[in-house]
């Protein structure tokens, strides 16, 4: 009698493969392991954001990064850097842009890279949270994405904002706009934030935010503006006392990918990014916002050092709306029509 393993020797080739397959699909499934070649390696997304975690947006877009490798199921391996990858800001959208990475935002550098939505940080044009976030998850929104994917080839994952911006200074506060006369105002380097600063009666500096500690500490320039929330995260209490409740400039900003590598995502994968994008976005309005009023601020700020003050709001804004709107409404037309009048 043939032994077992001998018979087995005798089989056509093709009948012993097969077995042979079965055997080794059985051993496969006991082990737990996939075979090679039905193993996808996972879609790699690289996100760079100026900021580390704990600050708000990072928070959230760390959050965001766990969560999508997650929910994808290991299809999908996206991986956060806060501060470490690369340092600025349009350094940043310079390699989304060219697909070095995949996924990033100006931070409060937004209009400098995206022109088109510079009429949102006109002062005092938009009114309130609201209605700012009516505008960028509607129409508005959805109008800048296309005109973005035509013209810079990104795709918006989602708005936010680090809120509201206030003046932060060292020496006395700023209540009303004579405070401002003959002060030194730091400003980003887009100029409507500029133009603000010397529209409301200050003397406005542009600079990096790589330059301001010490430039506040040599005494360079008076003070800046910063929403509330990112005074507590980037410790200018350091170097200011004050904080003036001004509410002068809305910050919005956006995360954004790199077309091609949207366009490789299957639509169930694009679909997971806008969901989560959209879930990221809500942790961080709720972090600026909750912070945005006189109670909250002086609960954060005044243990740490500075004294949070209201202001006359009315009168920045009347002279805001006499020195520094004229050119703006010319420069942006419909759009500017659109917020003016818009009704969320």
């Amino acid at each position: 009698m043939k032994s077992i393993k001998n018979s087995f020797s005798e089989l056509p080739l093709k009948r012993r493969q097969v077995l042979s397959g079965v055997g080794g699909l059985a051993a496969i499934i006991a082990t737990g392991q996939a075979p090679v070649f039905a193993q996808a390696a996972p879609k790699k997304l690289v996100m760079a954001h100026i900021n580390a975690v704990p600050e708000s947006a990072a928070a959230a877009f760390d959050w965001m990064a766990k969560e999508v490798t997650s929910r994808s199921k290991g299809a999908l391996e996206m991986q956060f850097f806060g501060k470490t990858l690369i340092p600025q800001e349009l350094e940043i959208m310079n390699a989304v842009k060219s697909g070095n990475i995949q996924m990033g935002n100006p931070a409060g550098a937004a209009a400098t890279v995206f022109p088109e939505m510079g009429a949102l940080l006109v002062p005092y044009l938009v009114k309130d949270y609201k209605s700012a976030y009516a505008m960028l998850n509607g129409k508005i929104g959805d109008s800048f994405d296309k005109i973005w994917q035509d013209k810079y080839k990104v795709k918006a994952l989602c708005f936010f904002d680090y809120g509201f911006r206030h003046f932060w200074t060292a020496k006395a506060p700023i209540i009303e706009p004579k405070d401002l006369r003959g002060k030194k105002i730091r400003v980003q380097q887009a100029k409507i934030f500029g133009d603000t600063i010397n529209g409301l009666g200050g003397n406005a500096v542009p600079m990096a935010w790589g330059e301001v500690i010490s430039a506040a500490k040599s005494g360079v320039i008076d003070g800046g503006d910063l929403p509330v929330v990112n005074m507590e995260a980037l410790k200018i209490y350091d170097v200011s006392k004050y904080c003036s409740l001004t509410y002068h400039n809305y910050g919005p900003t956006v995360n954004v990918m790199n077309l091609d590598a949207w366009n490789a995502l299957n639509p169930a994968q694009q679909k997971l990014m806008l969901d989560i994008s959209r879930e990221a976005q809500g942790k961080i309005r709720e972090a600026t916002e909750s912070v945005d009023n006189f109670a909250a601020a002086k609960k954060l700020l005044e243990p740490r050092g500075m004294t949070v003050v209201e202001t006359n709001v009315e009168a920045f804004r009347s002279l805001a709306k006499q020195k520094i709107w004229p050119a703006y409404k010319t420069q942006y037309g419909a759009m500017w029509d659109e917020i003016e009048n818009f009704k969320g």
